[in-house]
């Protein structure tokens, strides 16, 4: 006897939509959430009438069969045997051998059973059964695997983009864009921190002190100074002495010398060098009595050095009055022409003094009724360097007019005549002054 079984099979199938975000069964099955497997649906509680007529429902793994009720193969385990459906069992006989159906255990896609019968999940990474392109790697999840890029690249249609660091600012101060990475330098001056990102002022004055003097480390970079009486060259590192001298003529009275860093003054001989460093005083030696004049001279000192003057020795045919007078008697013809006295003035003058300048004042010492005096320079002004100039009535003032410069010994002599016009007299006294005029200027 041949029997018309209905079967309605379907296969337990997972989909998985792009990147299989979500996991699904297939007809005939339903998620077990708890578990995550596929769990078959029994039709034949959940579908009314599933087999009509004749026909009994048998549930089968993600399905059903509608078999004849006659057919002793299978058997509705929804139906009581004393079911008034079922035929009255038949009469007992040899049972015929047929194969049992089972219901196998589904996972979910993403998933597949271990050797404990778990749903294990499957790692598509690591058999290589992902769909990554090769610019991406493959990360492996629970029921699936995801496709990324390496550090340094994004995703971009599917395809790993190198990422431009340097655009945002990565490094702090010099960026170079690499393959799927950056490298960051730093200007000179500063080295670049251990976090690859920063960098750090190097401090050039304590790691390899550039400057031949004095270093001054700014941020970046550096700064040569040069100490005192030096002054840094053109390349910014060496100094150089300063010559302070060729600055100014006026940093010493006498002479500057330089020397290393620095410069002193100096004094001629016969003059002292003053606290200030610079100006110097003349030595009086004949005061602290360091000359070498007989006892017979006069030591007469002058700026720089010293005079030893002889006596005054009075010539034919005046008379001496003093040590320093000489009169001509009027009784003596030989005077008749010359001057009544001669009175000898010494005086000393620094070289190059300005002009015009007073040097000496020349005035009479008796006023006679109806005399006047006129004063002029009678010797010794070959150069016109001086003249008089009459300030009073019987005075008048030896003016220098233009500078005298030294070593020089001038004589001048200086005359003034008296005239009295009540007694018809006319005659004259005459100062015979030397002058010392010195090497230098003070």
């Amino acid at each position: 006897m041949h029997y018309r079984i209905l079967t309605a099979f379907t296969l337990a199938v997972c989909l998985s939509s792009p990147g299989k975000a979500q996991q699904q069964c297939t007809n005939g099955f339903d998620l077990d959430r708890a578990s995550g497997q596929c769990l078959d649906i029994d039709e034949c509680r959940t579908i009314p009438e599933a087999c009509r007529g004749d026909m009994v429902c048998v549930n089968q793994n993600g399905g059903y069969l509608c078999v004849p009720r006659t057919n002793p193969v299978y058997r509705s385990p929804y139906l009581s045997p004393y079911s008034n459906v079922y035929p009255p069992p038949p009469a007992p006989g040899p049972v015929p051998n047929y194969p049992t159906v089972t219901r196998p255990l589904m996972c979910r896609f993403g998933f597949q059973l271990d050797e404990n019968n778990q749903c294990a999940d499957v790692d598509e990474c690591a058999s290589d059964s992902h769909q990554c392109n090769p610019t991406q790697i493959c990360i492996n999840t629970e029921g699936g695997y995801t496709c990324s890029c390496t550090e340094g690249y994004w995703l971009l249609e599917g395809q790993c983009i190198d990422i431009d660091e340097c655009r945002y600012g990565y490094c702090q101060q010099l960026c170079a864009n690499v393959p799927g990475s950056y490298s960051c330098t730093c200007n000179p001056g500063f080295t670049l921190n251990d976090d690859g990102r920063s960098c750090q002022d190097v401090n050039e004055c304590t790691s390899e002190n550039p400057c031949t003097q004095t270093c001054v480390n700014t941020y970046g970079s550096f700064l040569c100074r040069c100490e005192p009486g030096y002054e840094l060259e053109a390349d910014g590192v060496n100094c150089s002495d300063m010559d302070e001298c060729s600055f100014s003529e006026f940093l010493c009275q006498h002479e500057c010398v330089n020397g290393p860093g620095s410069y002193y003054c100096t004094c001629p001989s016969g003059y002292n060098l003053l606290d200030d460093s610079r100006s110097c005083q003349d030595i009086n030696e004949c005061e602290i009595r360091n000359f070498t004049c007989t006892s017979q001279q006069t030591c007469f000192n002058i700026p720089g050095e010293y005079k030893c003057l002889d006596p005054v020795r009075c010539e034919e045919p005046y008379l001496q009055i003093n040590e320093n007078r000489c009169m001509c008697p009027a009784e003596n013809p030989g005077c008749r022409d010359q001057p009544f006295t001669i009175l000898y003035r010494v005086m000393d003058m620094v070289s190059g003094r300005s002009v015009p300048s007073d040097i000496f004042q020349m005035q009479a010492t008796t006023r006679y009724p109806g005399a006047y005096y006129i004063f002029q320079i009678k010797s010794g002004n070959e150069g016109r360097e001086f003249y008089m100039r009459q300030t009073g009535p019987i005075s008048a003032t030896l003016v220098m007019t233009r500078p005298v410069k030294g070593p020089r010994t001038v004589e001048l002599d200086l005359e003034m005549i008296t005239v009295n016009t009540v007694i018809n007299f006319r005659g004259s006294s005459v100062i015979r002054l030397r002058i010392f005029v010195s090497q230098y200027s003070f």
